[in-house]
């Protein structure tokens, strides 16, 4: 077999989505199906991590070293960090490309706004892998329980597609702790629009569900509004479906999820 360059993923989502869990998770199936996977941490204000990165942008950035030397606090720091990123980005891509593998997992920052919307983010992206790199997008089922919620998360995956415009795969986290009715529920709202459309027609009319519904016809004018894959970093159920996305985002000669 040819061997293939190495394949970029960015998990991307809104603050306890999960997104370092399913980091770990995706290093464990990788292990199990005989891939290789390494782990990247772009967090500088990570605490303790369920995995051991394998490059890990602490070793240049802390949040608590920043906060110490410029009399920030958290959030002060954490923006300050976010836009030192850029500045370390030839190290760390260094770093990554000293291993060969077949998948790079990032694990972004916990603020999602901080990866998103400030260009170190996308320099990073544009910086590593062109060509290669795909995100993975978490919605978190628990902060999408009400529809306009919902639409607020969807809203907020269509910006990070069209901020980074690579390929993107919209991933429903924490998917074993749903119930069957809300896991169906939160799957029929992204596969019929409709649905979605009626639950917000539903009980009091505030102006946030009429805007929400404005909204969700504009994601869905614009092709923004895809598929949801429900994942879970507990059973690892899905995971095939994110490595098959990567698959065909980028022509693999071979299904490697068949290892």
């Amino acid at each position: 077999m040819a061997e293939l360059d190495s394949t970029y993923l960015y998990l991307i989502g809104t603050a306890g989505s999960g997104k370092t869990r399913l980091t770990a998770a995706m290093q464990r199936w990788s292990k199990e199906h005989s891939l290789d996977a390494i782990t990247v941490n772009l967090d500088p204000g990570a605490d303790q991590l369920p995995y051991a990165p394998d490059v890990d942008i602490r070793d240049w950035i802390k949040v608590s070293d920043i906060m110490a030397e410029h009399g920030l606090g958290p959030n002060g720091a954490q923006v300050v960090a976010a836009d030192m990123l850029a500045l370390q980005s030839d190290e760390v891509l260094e770093a990554i490309e000293s291993f060969r593998t077949d998948f790079v997992l990032l694990d972004t920052p916990g603020q999602t706004e901080l990866f998103v919307f400030r260009e170190a983010g996308r320099h990073i992206v544009e910086r590593f892998a062109p060509g290669r790199t795909a995100v993975a997008f978490l919605i978190d089922p628990f902060l999408a329980r009400d529809p306009s919620a919902f639409v607020t998360q969807v809203l907020l995956a269509a910006a990070t597609q069209f901020r980074f415009r690579v390929p993107m795969i919209n991933l429903l986290t924490k998917s074993d702790l749903l119930s069957e009715a809300d896991l169906e529920r939160t799957l029929a709202w992204m596969q019929e629009p409709d649905l979605l459309h009626d639950a917000l027609d539903q009980g009091e009319r505030t102006m946030h569900r009429v805007l929400s519904a404005s909204v969700l016809r504009v994601l869905e004018d614009l092709g923004t509004y895809t598929t949801l894959t429900p994942v879970s970093s507990e059973t690892l159920d899905g995971l095939d479906d994110v490595v098959e996305f990567l698959n065909q985002a980028f022509g693999a000669s071979e299904d490697l999820t068949t290892r």
